[in-house]
């Protein structure tokens, strides 16, 4: 990750993080958490001299002002309007926004409630780290449900079809969260990106003038 940070600058003018880059993250009024120094450290020298913007994901949504404020990045926790060329591009992590087991649903619209951010804000960051690894997604319970993970992605491309049908003035739709990568032309020249897991081959996607495209660093 560090070493694709830095080769950024080289590969796009605009860097956007679609969510989900920690396992876990929360910002308290005087703590970020340890374990994501070297990548938060990165990120924050990156947008010093390149536009670095930020969806929050649904394990890293509660960045409250430290990603705006101290790191200088463009962070949003749901939604991010942006530029690509003459492409007005909507990016959003996408849970929550399609049909999801029970678990899913019930998970997402607690970790979202007001009261279950002032909770966890209240909680020593021992104890919310505690709580937050034993709610984690569970890799090899996607491995284990190919189906599940097909059937989510498969939801998701509909959703961005939808939504750009429905708003013509779109050029592009951005998500994460499914983790399984995509680059669809859905129509002439409008695209739905969704550029994978880093963690599975250090994978990344490209939105310019030509559309979209999958990647992979080394």
């Amino acid at each position: 990750m560090l070493a694709f940070l830095d080769a950024v600058p080289s590969l796009g003018d605009t860097l956007l993080v679609t969510g989900d880059l920690f396992d876990f993250w929360f910002t308290w009024p005087k703590v970020i958490p340890r374990h994501a120094i070297r990548t938060t450290a990165a990120l924050v020298s990156l947008a010093r001299r390149f536009p670095v913007c930020m969806i929050g994901g649904n394990h890293d949504r509660w960045g409250s002002g430290f990603w705006d404020r101290e790191a200088g990045l463009r962070f949003e926790p749901h939604r991010l309007e942006l530029q690509v060329g003459e492409r007005r591009v909507l990016a959003l992590h996408g849970d929550g926004l399609h049909r999801e087991h029970l678990r899913a649903n019930v998970l997402n619209q607690f970790i979202n409630s007001p009261l279950a951010i002032r909770a966890v804000a209240a909680l020593p960051s021992s104890i919310a780290f505690w709580a937050a690894d034993r709610l984690q997604h569970n890799p090899a319970y996607a491995a284990a449900h190919p189906g599940i993970v097909e059937q989510a992605a498969t939801r998701q491309r509909v959703l961005a079809e939808t939504m750009l049908r429905d708003d013509a003035s779109l050029g592009a739709i951005v998500m994460g969260h499914t983790h399984q990568a995509a680059a669809h032309e859905l129509f002439p020249g409008r695209w739905y990106l969704n550029p994978g897991a880093w963690l599975d081959g250090h994978a990344y996607g490209i939105l310019d003038g030509t559309g979209a495209s999958l990647h992979r660093f080394s």
